[in-house]
């Protein structure tokens, strides 16, 4: 899945140490979708110290995030979890297609009928 829109907050950085004794670092970040007359927010992780320093997401920057949502059981609670597994950069005025919408297509441009002409020709439909 993918969502487009603007980062709000970048969260604190966490880590721990797994029960298998590798460590772990996670860092938690806000979207706020853009173009929509009511705009969303999400809270979305990216999972691992080499992915969180190759993003390097930044508050305020415009990006399209892909990820994938899955849901866990703590306690009897179901909490979801969103994490992004790539980030594409985009910019003000760019094209709609690498902010992750229609492509943009660049077709040849096509003659237009003259319709101006008088309207006495007899082969010529009422309509």
């Amino acid at each position: 899945m993918e969502i487009t829109g603007k980062i709000i907050a970048v969260l604190p950085e966490r880590g721990g140490i797994s029960k298998t004794g590798n460590e772990w670092k996670m860092q938690e970040y806000v979207l706020e979708t853009t173009g929509e007359q009511y705009p969303k927010k999400v809270c979305f992780n990216v999972f691992g110290a080499d992915k969180i320093a190759q993003f390097n997401i930044q508050a305020g920057e415009e990006m399209v995030v892909s990820f994938d949502i899955n849901a866990r059981e703590y306690n009897g609670r179901w909490y979801n979890d969103i994490r992004a597994w790539k980030v594409e950069r985009g910019t003000v005025g760019a094209p709609v297609a690498a902010m992750g919408g229609t492509p943009v297509i660049n077709a040849p441009k096509v003659e237009v009928p003259d319709f101006s002409k008088d309207s006495n020709d007899p082969d010529e439909l009422p309509f």
